[in-house]
């Protein structure tokens, strides 16, 4: 039994970004516990030429929301960039989930063969729809939301292997 394109992107989305949100709620907790100002995280870098973590989660939102939006044919909603805030972020990442959710299955699966334009800074690559959720929209997705994650922990959030990988359902 092969697997549809829509199972394999849509559920494993909104995990991840919902496994966000609490690592989020993690965030501000700790800055709370400590007595720091919890904005100082959303700009915290792994190194000085990565981008900080407002970025990070911006850029995890965008992949999902593009990719099922360019397999499905239709326009992605706009997101301004401009968070500053855990509240805006969370709210962010609940838009994208909202949106990925929306668009039904029938217009993400069977696109596997699809023509997938990218717009890039360096031109257009084109792929077809699963090498293009397989080897481009899936890893990019995952190092965003690893990166958030590894700011998080890297100044002190209380974070673990059960946190990123959140519920793990038994079938």
């Amino acid at each position: 039994m092969s697997i549809s394109m829509h199972s394999a992107s849509v559920p494993l989305f909104v995990r991840m970004l919902g496994n966000l949100q609490k690592w989020l709620d993690k965030a501000e907790a700790h800055a709370s516990a400590k007595k720091f100002d919890a904005g100082v995280l959303l700009t915290a870098r792994l190194a000085p030429d990565m981008l900080p973590l407002t970025s990070q989660i911006q850029i995890a939102c965008d992949g999902p929301k593009l990719a099922i939006a360019r397999l499905a044919g239709v326009d992605a909603p706009k997101f301004e960039d401009n968070e500053t805030t855990f509240d805006q972020l969370r709210e962010r990442i609940r838009k994208t989930i909202d949106y990925v959710q929306s668009v039904p299955p029938a217009q993400v699966d069977g696109t596997e063969d699809k023509d997938i334009a990218i717009p890039r800074r360096d031109g257009t690559l084109t792929m077809k729809g699963e090498p293009y959720l397989r080897e481009y929209v899936l890893p990019n997705f995952f190092f965003h939301v690893t990166t958030a994650y590894a700011l998080l922990r890297h100044n002190g959030v209380d974070l673990g292997k059960k946190d990123y990988l959140g519920l793990v359902k038994p079938t």
